[in-house]
């Protein structure tokens, strides 16, 4: 049972948008990942301890977790998500950024474009690019490949069935090599909090592509490549990594040094896709310690 801070719905730009606030001090907001479907669920209990001096803000955006949802879920866009999250800070006020995976996208778009908004930003096990995105998959499936063979091959029969990706029998078969590709020890898959309405599977292959696992589409691929802007974030920037992401791996998350110099780099040597679930207390250290010195 998931314990759950006070929470409260925002009418956002028209919409109803579920917000949770734990403890007080600098405001610290937490942008959901585990795709773009993902809730605030996936932080859960792992920021509990910021709360002792920091106020810990959880987002659930327009048509995930606990908020509102249209009628059409085609009608969601990345460009949207960014605006009500905008909205939000204009209404709590500013706050350092911690945007994981997806929202870790949400987060460079508001760095760059609305920098009045964000105190810090930190990029915890996300992407750059669509590019990126195309790529993370094509890693899993390598692995999948070379490490479940008995897998891999069922995936192949079923996809010459005509089956896509995020039809159920293949969606079973993939999630057969989540703990062993997105963690440091695969045990720790374990420790993923959920919950009923915790991630939307419906939304999931209208905005991701319905063969998202072999070529990416709808939402995703209009997301903005944000590499030949990242130089141009001003605000403080730290980036974690994952020793052991096996899918967004360390090659691939080196891009941000490249692209954005000016970024603090952070590998969690015991750490998949999931740093603040597998190493919980030094992702904490790094934060206090890149707050305290922007």
């Amino acid at each position: 049972m998931i314990e759950h801070p006070p929470g409260q719905a925002y009418e956002i730009r028209g919409r109803r948008i579920w917000v949770e606030q734990h403890g007080e001090g600098d405001a610290v907001l937490l942008l959901a990942g585990l795709g773009p479907a993902g809730s605030h669920v996936i932080f859960h209990p792992h920021f509990d301890a910021l709360a002792a001096d920091h106020r810990v803000i959880y987002l659930d955006l327009y048509g995930r977790g606990r908020s509102g949802r249209p009628q059409d879920l085609a009608e969601i866009t990345f460009a949207d998500d960014v605006a009500d999250v905008v909205a939000l800070l204009e209404r709590l006020g500013p706050a350092h950024l911690y945007g994981f995976s997806y929202g870790g996208l949400i987060a460079q778009a508001i760095a760059l474009d609305h920098p009045a908004m964000a105190r810090t930003v930190t990029l915890a096990n996300t992407l750059h690019s669509p590019e990126m995105w195309q790529l993370n998959h094509a890693n899993i499936n390598r692995e999948l490949a070379t490490q479940l063979p008995e897998v891999w091959e069922r995936i192949q029969a079923l996809r010459l069935d005509g089956l896509r990706s995020t039809d159920e029998p293949l969606r079973q078969e993939f999630a057969k090599a989540a703990a062993l590709v997105r963690f440091y020890h695969p045990a720790n898959a374990a420790l993923l909090a959920d919950e009923p309405g915790a991630r939307n599977q419906e939304l999931y292959p209208i905005f991701c592509g319905d063969d998202v696992d072999f070529v990416i589409g709808g939402e995703v691929a209009r997301i903005p490549d944000f590499r030949p802007r990242l130089k141009e974030i001003g605000v403080p920037l730290m980036v974690l990594a994952g020793r052991y992401d096996r899918a967004l791996h360390p090659a691939l998350q080196r891009d941000f040094r490249r692209f954005a110099p000016q970024a603090r780099f952070h590998m969690l040597e015991r750490s998949g896709s999931f740093g603040h679930v597998e190493e919980a207390e030094t992702v904490h250290s790094l934060l206090r310690d890149f707050w305290r010195q922007a």
